[in-house]
């Protein structure tokens, strides 16, 4: 579950950098200084409001979370990250775009914002994986849940979530990759 929180913030973080740094080349009406003063101001408070949106939610989920069964479908976290960036492909072309427009009012804001909601993201992600270690078990969502959810791990579909042994899977507690260690 934290893999599809997390699968956002690496696009969201190097699209906001990107578009910040041409958004510097730009003059804009406000002027760079202004412009980089405001961006510093919403990457702040985006990423705070991102990181602490919506955890009553995944707190109340994770309570009721239950043993996965059987037949219970859970993916892999490459298949997890390509479907939800598949998915949102277009509304981040989109944040993008916006981000490098506003450039030409107030330089670098708006990229500065999107990577704002990046770092709101791993921040939230990390917030599970310490959540996951705690109780010591991994969090899952339903493949099919999380379909008809349009790739949100805590949305209204999202009945419960399913857990694992810390062990299981290809994902580490927060959604990273796990390390594997090299046989000798």
């Amino acid at each position: 579950m934290a893999v599809v929180v997390r699968a956002g913030a690496a696009p969201m973080w190097w699209l906001g950098v990107l578009a910040a740094g041409v958004g510097v080349l730009v003059p804009g009406i406000t002027g760079r200084r202004i412009g980089v003063m405001a961006g510093a101001a919403l990457f702040i408070v985006a990423a705070a409001l991102v990181a602490y949106r919506g955890r009553n939610r995944y707190v109340v989920l994770a309570r009721s979370a239950v043993r996965a069964g059987k037949h219970d479908v859970l993916q892999d976290r490459a298949v997890s990250a390509r479907n939800w960036r598949r998915g949102h492909r277009w509304w981040l072309l989109l944040a993008f775009l916006a981000a490098l427009g506003s450039s030409f009012a107030v330089p670098a804001a708006g990229g500065m914002l999107l990577a704002g909601c990046g770092t709101g993201l791993r921040l939230k992600a990390a917030w599970l994986g310490r959540r996951e270690r705690a109780d010591d078990a991994l969090l899952w969502v339903r493949v099919d849940w999380l379909a008809a959810n349009g790739g949100r791990p805590a949305g209204k579909t999202v009945k419960a979530y399913r857990s694992t042994g810390i062990a299981a899977g290809d994902a580490a507690p927060g959604g990273a990759r796990r390390r594997t260690a090299a046989l000798v």
